[in-house]
């Protein structure tokens, strides 16, 4: 029993390492890597079946820093499932925690210390990047998330989601591949909401940080996937679903919000 006790003290509380989903980025990933790197952080892409040269340049700036790891997927399966395959390898390797962003440059690397550090501070819970916007910014997706917003605050009773949809967080990374691992969905654009009203079913809480995100022209090495209506069919689809879940998990969830008073 000493022993066991013992093992339990010496497993590290909060040991984090950065994951990066990569798909088509253009060459704005290859600063979005070097920004990630200069704060002394274990950084892992997982190249998630990527067609446009950027595989081996990544995989040279790999084999000159021991703490850069890419992953090469043979075909694309969507950003949730670079990100689960990311996750399980990530435990495998002894990291508890996963701050992840975007590899098209749009996610403030800057903010990565602070991010880490209300994770440290929040060991349990999942660090939120809440997206503040420039003036340039298209209107559609500043918009057009409050609707995802609503419906993610409404499926987790008001727990305090600041952003559904941004995608600089820090989550724990035990209960992420849970979460993962045992759902066939949140495998593309449904994953960023979906994950988070899922880890606050199970408890994890949120705590939400301002986040700049940026926005860069074609001309600028801009890369979008995001899709108007392809996207938004899947996010009212997942919705859909997680409405119908949440009726289902309605008495648990007000149980648990009146036993914790809030």
């Amino acid at each position: 029993m000493q022993a066991a006790s013992s093992k339990q003290e010496d497993a590290p509380l909060h040991n984090p390492l950065i994951l990066i989903p990569s798909y088509n980025p253009g060459r704005k990933v290859y600063e979005t890597v070097a920004a990630a790197r200069r704060q002394q952080v274990p950084v892992w892409i997982v190249v998630d079946g990527s067609t446009d040269g950027t595989i081996e340049t990544l995989q040279s700036m790999a084999t000159e820093d021991p703490d850069l790891r890419v992953i090469v997927l043979p075909r694309n399966q969507g950003k949730g499932a670079a990100i689960l395959h990311g996750a399980g390898l990530a435990l495998q390797a002894g990291y508890t925690h996963a701050l992840t962003m975007d590899s098209d440059g749009q996610h403030p690397a800057d903010k990565i210390p602070e991010f880490l550090a209300a994770s440290r501070a929040n060991a349990d819970a999942m660090i939120l990047g809440v997206p503040v916007f420039a003036a340039d910014a298209p209107a559609l997706r500043v918009h057009g998330r409050k609707i995802s917003n609503a419906w993610a605050n409404l499926e987790t009773l008001g727990v305090g989601i600041g952003d559904s949809l941004f995608g600089f967080r820090v989550y724990p990374l035990q209960a992420l591949h849970g979460v993962l691992s045992t759902h066939r969905w949140m495998r593309r654009f449904d994953f960023d909401p979906e994950v988070v009203v899922r880890l606050s079913w199970r408890g994890v809480k949120p705590v939400n940080l301002p986040a700049q995100v940026s926005y860069f022209r074609p001309e600028q090495g801009g890369v979008s996937h995001f899709h108007y209506v392809r996207d938004n069919v899947l996010l009212t689809w997942m919705h859909t679903r997680l409405f119908l879940e949440f009726l289902v998990r309605l008495p648990v969830l007000m149980a648990r919000r009146f036993i914790s008073g809030s």
